[in-house]
């Protein structure tokens, strides 16, 4: 008998650390934030949707999401995004705030060779520094 006590004490307790909370719905807040769904393709391009009023469907192997249409089999990935990610570059602009080149910062010229700061002209160049790639332009 005791052992059958025990026994039903610890599948309690088992079942007991098993439960988990029940996810919380998003707030509006939360749910804005991620205003478009993102598709990537296997070349790297990336098309984004706005999720408001969204509707999906498939008809044999092309996926529709709102006025787009995507080859399934060429899609690599799709995520929810904050902003539209159709037309990024992963290069921002430079602000004056982050004009200091350090001895970590590299300077690149538009067709990718390394430069050095004493070299930079007037043109376009692509500065990349710890953390993070600008564009700029000398004139």
């Amino acid at each position: 008998m005791k052992k059958f006590i025990l026994c039903v004490i610890t599948l309690a307790g088992a079942l007991t650390a098993q439960a988990k909370a029940l996810p919380q719905p998003l707030t509006e807040t939360e749910d804005s934030k991620y205003a478009y769904l993102t598709f990537e393709t296997t070349d790297g391009a990336k098309a984004s949707v706005s999720v408001s009023s969204l509707s999906l469907s498939i008809n044999g192997n092309t996926l529709t999401a709102g006025s787009k249409s995507f080859v399934i089999s060429n899609l690599s990935k799709m995520y929810f995004s904050a902003t539209d990610e159709s037309n990024t570059t992963g290069i921002s602009q430079m602000e004056d705030k982050d004009a200091n080149f350090d001895d970590s910062t590299e300077i690149y010229d538009l067709q990718g060779k390394k430069i050095k700061k004493d070299q930079v002209k007037k043109g376009a160049y692509i500065v990349k520094k710890k953390d993070k790639t600008y564009k700029i332009v000398v004139r």
